[in-house]
């Protein structure tokens, strides 16, 4: 909006202004409503789980909404912009309501939402963007069925906002984890010449999680929520999607789907094929390394933050040779 009113002379300044504003209106909405927020009971089967108990929990509304705002703001709209914005902020609303919800939301009715944002995802980028691919690490394209380019969309979709929902559970870990991931993909971007509309966003949505997590490390003030992890797993789908590039979704978030899928994996396979598999790991796998291997929250934190560091810079260096 604010590009419409401002003199072209002064557009180099806007992208820095919007950062700024941000990460400023995140940082003072979290501080001032953070004790309306719902108030989070404890998680029963989570490695101290119990610790949350009383700490407001659905943050994600705020950092969400900061930067809808910012975006709005600061952004050229493009309708095609404009809806994958609604979408988040849609995906962000099931997941508040659930944090905010007395009696948690089934399985089932949360797998139904997130197919429906899924398929509303694939519908809108396959009218606005040609059904191909390019396998980036091997240099080839690939021209894919519009039918079963919207299959493998909802897919990738509802497979990223369910893993880094999982991967929820460690003071800063999945914020920390998915601005990695999305850093990474602008980078990508840059490299490939592609995305360049989404780019700034994709700046202006990990400024907005550094905001929450201001006072989310550990020892945190308070949490996302499925508010937060939801949009945050959206997000990652659209801005790799955006690259022309889906399939690098698996290096540069390969700690999100191994510490968030390996859990629902194991899960869907006892329930529906009766096949028990990683019997001796808990899941998520950041319960595992803080219960069986002694890790603090911090140092798991740090470690899955350097392996997918290291993932990341393996990918951006495999792309340009």
């Amino acid at each position: 909006m604010l590009y419409l009113l401002i003199p072209e002379i002064y557009d180099s300044l806007l992208a820095p202004a919007g950062i700024l504003f941000a990460f400023a209106v995140t940082v003072f909405a979290t501080a001032r409503l953070a004790d309306i927020l719902p108030k989070d009971g404890g998680r029963e089967f989570a490695h101290d789980g119990k610790l949350s108990a009383g700490k407001p929990r659905g943050a994600g509304i705020i950092f969400v909404l900061a930067f809808a705002a910012a975006a709005l703001l600061f952004v050229p709209m493009k309708a095609e912009t404009v809806i994958y914005l609604l979408l988040i902020v849609v995906c962000m609303m099931t997941g508040f309501l659930d944090d905010a919800s007395r009696t948690p939301w089934g399985e089932y009715k949360k797998g139904f939402l997130d197919l429906c944002v899924a398929a509303l995802t694939a519908m809108t980028y396959l009218k606005y963007n040609p059904n191909t691919i390019e396998l980036a690490l091997f240099h080839v394209r690939l021209t894919i069925p519009e039918g079963l380019f919207a299959i493998l969309i909802m897919i990738l979709v509802w497979t990223s906002v369910n893993v880094t929902n999982c991967s929820d559970g460690v003071d800063g870990l999945s914020g920390t984890l998915t601005i990695i991931s999305v850093m990474t993909i602008y980078v990508i971007g840059r490299i490939l010449g592609r995305g360049q509309d989404f780019s700034f966003l994709i700046l202006l949505f990990a400024v907005c999680i550094l905001g929450y997590l201001w006072y989310n490390a550990t020892p945190s003030r308070l949490m996302m929520g499925d508010a937060g992890s939801r949009a945050m797993g959206l997000f990652i789908s659209l801005a790799v999607l955006k690259t022309g590039s889906p399939v690098l979704y698996i290096p540069v978030a390969l700690v999100l789907i191994l510490d968030g899928g390996l859990g629902l994996l194991k899960v869907a396979l006892l329930r529906f094929l009766k096949i028990h598999i990683l019997k001796n790991t808990r899941t998520p796998l950041h319960d595992h390394v803080r219960k069986v291997w002694g890790w603090s929250n911090t140092q798991t934190v740090f470690r899955f933050a350097i392996i997918q560091i290291i993932l990341a810079v393996a990918v951006v260096y495999g792309i340009q040779v």
